[in-house]
């Protein structure tokens, strides 16, 4: 399977991360908010041929997972000193389960695109729990393929070409392609990937 890379987006994850939990009453689940992220992400790569974050997705048990934005969620030892002090300044872990908001969020780091998917993903899911989201991400093809390898492994990396195709189930598909236009979308993603490489 192809690996496409980006490099990963501190701090539109970290606002994105912010903007949730500045919707959600100041605190949010952080599965939850690692879920959501990923409906936006997967809206914004769909209609705009890129990521907010840029993160690595991976295939878990409970879904999809940025891995990058679970970081900061956790407040990870994995951050670097300058990626803590970003994010300290905005969030921060209540307890295991519980992102809180610590200030408004700098919303010059979006473009109106990531606020479009923000909202988009906040309006259609946002009145679900964490569970029903994690079933609701099983339906997806880019984890369902990962599905059997999991009982063998704990974490699987998933391929973004695989977020164009769409579910079997009538659930929301984040943005509705043609096949030319996932096509067009797959070369879009593939020729910025090799780009960054070149500047990486």
């Amino acid at each position: 399977m192809e690996r496409i890379h980006f490099n990963f987006d501190l701090r539109k994850a970290t606002q994105a991360l912010n903007w949730l939990a500045v919707k959600s009453n100041g605190r949010i689940n952080k599965m939850k908010a690692l879920k959501l992220i990923y409906l936006a992400d997967r809206y914004h790569l769909r209609k705009y041929g890129r990521l907010i974050t840029n993160d690595s997705y991976f295939a878990m048990d409970y879904g999809p997972v940025p891995s990058g934005v679970k970081d900061l969620a956790e407040a990870s030892d994995f951050l670097g000193d300058d990626e803590q002090a970003y994010s300290n300044k905005y969030i921060q872990p209540v307890n295991q389960y519980t992102l809180e908001s610590l200030a408004e969020p700098d919303y010059s780091v979006f473009s109106d695109s990531d606020i479009e998917a923000l909202s988009f993903v906040w309006e259609s899911f946002g009145n679900l729990e964490k569970f029903e989201l994690s079933e609701l991400t099983h339906k997806y093809p880019e984890w369902k393929r990962h599905r059997q390898a999991l009982k063998q492994d704990s974490r699987i990396q998933m391929s973004l070409t695989d977020f164009f195709d769409d579910p079997d189930d009538k659930i929301e598909e984040c943005y509705s392609l043609s096949s030319e236009d996932k096509s067009v979308r797959r070369e879009q993603i593939a020729e910025m990937a090799h780009i960054e490489s070149l500047w990486s």
